[in-house]
Order: C-alpha cells, then structure tokens, then sequence
C-alpha cells in the first residue's frame, strides 16, 4: 500500500488544484512514483483521457505533472453543471444523467463511496504515493453526512489533511481555524496542518502570525508559497473569469512582428473548456479577453465563440446582449471568427435539441451550412488530422451532431470565408497548425502580425509545471511534507473547540464519537432552521453550480429541480 495525503482548502479557489500539482511535480522529480486524485470534482472544464473517459481538466493537469497518463481512476465522479441546481453526473468517465443537488445529497453521492474508494486503491496499489485533492472546504457541515471528495475520503483512506489558504484574499488565519474548529475531534485528528498560498512581502512579517496559530491550533504551517504571476496552469472552473473585460494571462513578450493581435472570448452562459485559447494567449503578441458586450467586438482581430453546457442558453445570451448580430455582421464583412464546440453549435442554420435544453428546434445564426442535432449518446473522441496543411491533435466533448452541409473542410467541421468551426477542443495547442491558423486571422483581419516560429505550448506548460514545484521544493518544508505522505498525521494533535458533532452515518466515520457537541442528525442554521440539502458549497455540490437559472423543464411545483428520472439508477 502506498502513502499519500489529501489537499484541502479553506475555500474554492484557495490553490487546491496548483498545489497537488506541485506536490506531484516536486515527487516525480525525486524519483517518486505518485498519480494525482479527486474523488468527486466540479467542474465545466473536462479533458478526454485516451481510453475515451471524461476527467476534470485539472486532473489531466496533475498528472502530466505527475508525468503519468491520465485515467478515469483519478477522477471518477465528474459533475458538469447545467443549471444552478442541476449537474450532468459523469461516472468512471461516461456520463450517466442528470440529477438535482436534492437527489445527489439524498443518498446518491454517499452511494458513490465505494467506487471512489476502489479507484483511490487501485491507484495505492500502483504508485509510491496518491496525492488527493479535496472540494470547496473540508468544513461544510451541513454535507459532511454525504461527503465523499474530503474528510469522507480521508477518513476511509487515514490519509493526513494538508489546508491550504490563500493570503492573497485575507483573513487567511481565521480560515484556518475556522476551518479546524468546525470538524469534529474525529476529522480534526488528521488536519496535519497548514499551508499558506500566493503570499506577497517579507514572510518574517507573518511569522508572528504563525505562531500564534500554531498556539491555537496545535498544528504547524508546512510553507508559505509566493505569489507567482502568469502560472496559467488549467483552473477547474470558470470563477476567477470575470464576464467583463478579464484578460487570460498572456506570456510578457513583445510581439514578433509590427502588430499585435487582439482576440475576443464571448463569455457566454456555462462556458465550458475556456482553457483552450491558453494556447493563443502563449504566443508573443496575442492579446485575449473575455467580453460580453458587443461594442467589446468592434476592435476584435478574431472572436471565439468557446463551448458551452448550454448551447440553447448561449446562443439566446447572445441574441439577447447584441453579441449575435455583431458576429453575423462580422462573417458578412470576412472578419475572423472560430466556434468551438457548442460555440460552433451555435453558428450553425439550426439546432434540434430534445436532450441538453429540450427547446426543440431552435433557429441558429446561420454563418455556417450545418445542423445540429442533439444526441443522448456523447461523443469522447481523441481525433488527429490535419488542417490547413498542418497537423493537428484534439479532443471532442459533445452531445451535438453536426451536419455539414457546405463550406470548406476544417476539423470534421468547417470554414466559409474567414469563419471557422469545429467540435474539436484543444487543435489550438498544436503548434504548427496554431500559426498558420494564426497567418490566417492576421490576413483576413488586416494586421501585420506574425506568429513566433519557435513558441511550444508543450515546453511552456512543462514549465509552469516545473515552476509549481519549484514553488514546492523552494518554499515548503519538503522533509516534514514527505513525512505526512510517507506516514500519517502527528500523533496527539489537540482538539480546537467548539468542533461540529459527529453525525451517525458519517461518510468514513468509524472512529469514535467526537469530544465535541452532542451527536444531533440535523445541524441547525442560527435562525433554528435546518439547514437543506441545497445549501452548501459549489465545491462539493450540485446547488451553486453555475451564475445560472434553472430552465422550466427543470423545475417541478416547488420551484425545485427534480431531474433524477433521467439518471442511469443501475450505474449510480
């Protein structure tokens, strides 16, 4: 059996997903044989391994980080949301239905602790060591029952806790005891510690700080890492990615002809699998945004139209926010635009869609001669081709069928004038094919710009990824961090009152009861009102899944989503 620890975070976004990175980078190149994990994770970015199963994109990361193939064992439970309340449930890589966050809470996520421990043992079996990342906050108390992606995971595994907290935001100390104090004695046993991200200034500064944690908590910090610019390592979600005017980093270097060229993400509702302009934002004078506005496309170069979850929503986003008669203004003048996945759905002359909407047939903008038509089946390819002339590798995620009925041949969709679509994610990440699609927009938009001959996203992802762990090894105490994996949590680590109760049932309970409150089944919100299987994290759950509203063949009387009829019940 082989070691391990379980990464978790005071909140979404702390640094969960780059410090698994790290650790597994920092491992590998020590010689130690180490697969990355989530148990369950949420997220609308997705990668295809090459056996044909979906996995979080930050999962594929971990494990290129890792230098492994990634495989649906690393991350069996995908949630994909499709609503605010809703998710598509994708199991060992194949999804399996939607359900509502009361039917998952209500018994159908504590179900999936079998499977996601087998997953994580096979891995043991196999690698010196199985770095886990956890969901949202350890802390959660009103889904601890159900929890399978943290304490739950940790507890079946006796795998120690490492909290992560990110300083950039503030009150990162009380987030680590906060954090601490609501677990019970139980849980708090393998809280190990602590560990401080994307901290800015002099660290003797916080070192007081630490200290006195260490006073209230008993638990040490194991590093605190700098704050690193331009990582652009994949992110689970689409949180940090603001609906207006954010910028995707870019790499500091000037552009390699006279001009630079300005590219325009429409934000559309949903936004799936955004990561793949990371590639464009790589090259030398390639500027990219994400927009919302239809003005934010009068001085665009190219625009991306990226995938989506929701092509029916998206392509009435648009509509409604004036970004669709922009983009057919635009295939009218010859000024580039690329559709992606749903992106390219939505180009198209028409949508029939009984599956992901269930809208029926739905007019598209009509710039492209295809068809959609939705399909239960989905699509999990790994296609290689090639496109204006050059070679190219991707990756397809959809339920949509295209019917291609004209136009030029372009990545088993097509391109008429200087509009370009495909249902295949990732083409940008191949380098040649990336310039001279590149050239293309640059003629066509009339900008003397020209690509860099020597750019390879490959050997910037490699490293960024040797960056983070750098940031690791440079800034961790790495001794005792090897000591947690290679062992277990230190012996006689003390309780932090008040501690939550232990709930009879408890996803990987065993121990026994803990020291805190009473047992009481029904934690109560400090109005005295029991607090819901809809409320909670978007982390672990399904209830804040997207900026979303549910749509009304989603909802029953209550105003509830009750999608659980569609869910393969013998997969679950």
């Amino acid at each position: 059996m082989s070691g391990g620890l379980l990464v978790a975070g005071t909140t979404s976004d702390a640094g969960k997903s780059v410090v698994t990175a790290g650790i597994c980078r920092w491992l590998v190149r020590r010689g130690v044989k180490v697969a990355p994990f989530k148990a369950q994770n949420m997220s609308l970015n997705s990668f295809v391994t090459r056996e044909g199963a979906e996995i979080g994109r930050a999962q594929a990361m971990q494990a290129q980080a890792a230098r492994v193939e990634p495989t649906a064992l690393m991350n069996p439970v995908l949630l994909k949301p499709g609503s605010d309340r809703s998710s598509q449930v994708v199991l060992m890589g194949k999804p399996v239905g939607e359900m509502s966050a009361r039917g998952y809470h209500g018994g159908r996520q504590e179900a999936l602790l079998g499977t996601v421990t087998d997953c994580l043992e096979q891995l043991r079996s196999t690698y010196d060591a199985v770095i886990c990342e956890g969901a949202g906050s350890p802390a959660e108390i009103n889904l601890r029952r159900t929890d399978i992606v943290n304490m739950g995971i940790a507890r079946a595994a006796r795998f120690p806790v490492l909290v992560v907290g990110d300083i950039d935001r503030g009150g990162v100390f009380a987030s680590f005891f906060g954090t601490t104090a609501l677990l019970s004695a139980e849980d708090q046993s393998l809280v190990a510690g602590y560990l401080v991200n994307k901290f800015r200034g002099d660290v003797s500064l916080l070192e007081p700080g630490l200290d006195m944690l260490y006073g209230l908590t008993g638990r040490r910090t194991y590093g605190v890492l700098p704050y690193a610019h331009g990582l652009g390592i994949d992110e689970e979600d689409g949180l940090r990615v603001s609906l207006r005017g954010a910028v995707r980093e870019s790499v500091v270097a000037p552009p390699h002809g006279e001009d630079v060229l300005r590219v325009a993400v429409c934000a559309v509702p949903l936004m799936s699998n955004f990561t793949d302009v990371d590639a464009l934002a790589a090259e030398p004078g390639v500027v990219v945004r994400f927009v919302d506005r239809a003005e934010e496309l009068a001085d665009a170069d190219l625009v991306i139209v990226p995938g989506t979850r929701g092509t029916v929503k998206a392509l009435a986003w648009l509509r409604e926010r004036g970004l669709a008669d922009a983009l057919v203004r635009r295939a009218a003048e010859g000024r580039p635009v690329l559709g992606i996945c749903g992106g390219f759905q939505v180009l198209g002359e028409r949508i029939e869609d009984e599956v992901e909407s269930r809208a029926g047939v739905v007019d598209g903008l009509g710039v492209l001669p295809v068809r959609i038509r939705f399909d239960r089946d989905k699509t999990l390819a790994r296609p290689v081709g090639s496109a204006l002339g050059e070679p190219v590798e991707g990756y397809e995620i959809h339920h949509g069928v295209a019917d291609v009925r004209g136009g030029e041949p372009f990545l088993d969709g097509c391109r008429v004038g200087a509009v370009w679509g495909t249902h295949w994610h990732g083409s940008l990440e191949s380098d040649a094919f990336r310039r001279r699609f590149l050239v293309e927009v640059a003629r066509a938009a009339g900008r003397r710009f020209v690509p860099a001959p020597d750019t390879s996203f490959g050997v910037l992802r490699e490293e960024q990824l040797d960056r983070l762990g750098d940031l690791v090894e440079e800034h961790a105490d790495t001794d005792a961090l090897w000591g947690l994996i290679e062992g277990s949590a230190p012996a006689g680590l003390p309780f932090v009152p008040p501690g939550a109760p232990s709930v009879p049932g408890d996803v990987g309970a065993g121990a026994p009861e803990s020291r805190g409150a009473a047992a009481d089944p029904a934690p109560q919100s400090p109005e005295g009102l029991e607090i819901a299987g809809s409320a909670g994290s978007r982390g672990q759950g399904l209830e804040h899944a997207a900026p979303a509203e549910a749509t009304p063949q989603e909802l029953d009387a209550t105003g509830h989503v009750e999608a659980e009829q569609h869910v393969d019940q013998e997969a679950l």
